[in-house]
């Protein structure tokens, strides 16, 4: 039961994280586009495809109706996050990576309890064993 809990406490406060960075995408458009700019991404549809992915990768992992679509969300998050933290250490801006790796412990704890959770099974998942029951000792 603990495994279930983890799974939806991770799975939902990482997608807390990506609709609070959605969110601000399109409040601090401006704020945003100076500070990938600073990043040394210069696209000008960046911003507007990176809204689409962080809203729709969550939304797969949560409704969870086509297996594959939510593993594909799971490895479009976790490079989405890998290179995040990457290009924020990359510009000696290590603050700025603190997000992506709360992100990545998120995303992992969510990936590998999700068959405990879920009825669709992912073929990917880790095995996970059920917590050991205590065995009574027997009366002599």
């Amino acid at each position: 039961m603990a495994t279930v809990y983890l799974y939806w406490i991770s799975t939902a406060l990482l997608s807390l994280l990506y609709f609070a960075s959605a969110a601000m995408y399109i409040a601090k458009g401006e704020f945003v586009r100076k500070a990938q700019s600073e990043l040394g991404y210069s696209a000008p549809l960046l911003v507007p495809f990176m809204i689409a992915v962080k809203l729709l990768g969550p939304i797969a992992v949560l409704w969870h109706f086509n297996v594959a679509l939510s593993d594909l969300a799971y490895v479009g998050i976790f490079y989405h996050l890998v290179l995040s933290g990457l290009a924020h250490l990359g510009v000696r801006k290590p603050k700025g990576a603190i997000p992506a790796t709360a992100g990545l412990v998120l995303l992992l704890a969510s990936f590998a309890t999700q068959n405990a959770a879920r009825e669709l099974q992912s073929p990917y998942a880790p095995e996970i064993a059920p917590a050991p029951t205590a065995i009574p000792a027997p009366l002599n």
